[in-house]
Parts: structure tokens; sequence; C-alpha cells
């Protein structure tokens, strides 16, 4: 190989459009022909490089390249069949908007509170010896209990 067939690495980057970093990365990829420190096959290399482009345009660039893009399809028709389903299990019926459900769970929610606060006053009716203190002494504790359970929710 003659002095006129190598080139140095910022020669070949001005004839390819790319930095001489890229250069020597592509070098060391394979996709430009090195033959000695700082010196790079002219003519070979930039077939090498077109033929690199090529691969990769076509969707057949190295094989890392290749299995990305393999992994890329398969995430993609993983999704799109999740969505499928999601859509299919709502035209059943069988999904609830989390609006009702919320709803749904407060009305259950206020009715156990409801039902806590009335204790006192049933206890008083049935148990006809506690005394006025005793009756607030239980309401109290139970407002507490309801309210600790409202603070540990938030």
């Amino acid at each position: 190989m003659s002095a006129g067939d190598t080139c140095s690495a910022q020669e070949l980057a001005d004839m390819l459009g790319i930095s001489d970093r890229k250069v020597r990365e592509h070098a060391a990829a394979g996709h430009i022909v090195k033959v000695s420190t700082g010196k790079y096959a002219r003519v070979e290399s930039v077939r090498t490089y077109c033929e690199h482009l090529r691969m990769a345009a076509a969707g057949r660039g190295d094989q890392e390249s290749a299995l990305d893009l393999s992994r890329e399809r398969a995430r993609l028709a993983s999704e799109q069949a999740d969505a499928q389903a999601i859509k299919n299990a709502a035209l059943r019926g069988e999904l609830v908007k989390a609006v009702e459900v919320e709803r749904e769970w407060q009305d259950v929610l206020r009715s156990v509170r409801s039902g806590v606060l009335a204790v006192p006053s049933r206890a008083r009716q049935k148990l006809a010896h506690l005394t006025p203190h005793d009756v607030e002494a239980i309401d109290a504790e139970l407002r507490r209990a309801l309210e600790r359970l409202a603070e540990a929710a938030e």
C-alpha cells in the first residue's frame, strides 16, 4: 500500500463529513480500515464505512443495533397487545373506573364513621348504669381512633 493509499484521521474525517474522533470510533468498530498508528486505508475505509451506512439504513446494522431494534419491536408489540387487552376488558365490562371505586369507598367509609359515632348513644340506651361521664369518655376515645385512622390515610 503506497503513501497515497493512506490518510490521517483528520483527512478521512474531512472526506466522510465526520469528526476525527468518530473516525477512530468507527475504526475500533471495524467500519474503517486502520493500517498503522494514525494512518487509515483511504479507499477501503470509504468502502467499508459506506457499507456500514447502507446496512444501518436497511435496519441490518451491527449485531448490537439489530438486537436493540428487535427489542424495541418486541416491546412495542407487547405494549400494543396490552393496550388491546385493556380495551377488550373495558368492552366486556370487566374494568371499573377509578372515580367510581373512589366514590363507593367514600360511601362505605362514611357509613362506618357514622356507625362508630353512634356507638356512645346506643351504649347509653342499652347500658343504663353508664354515667354521662362514661359515655363522653367512650365518645372521645372513638373520635380519637377515627382521627388517627384519618391521619394515617393521608
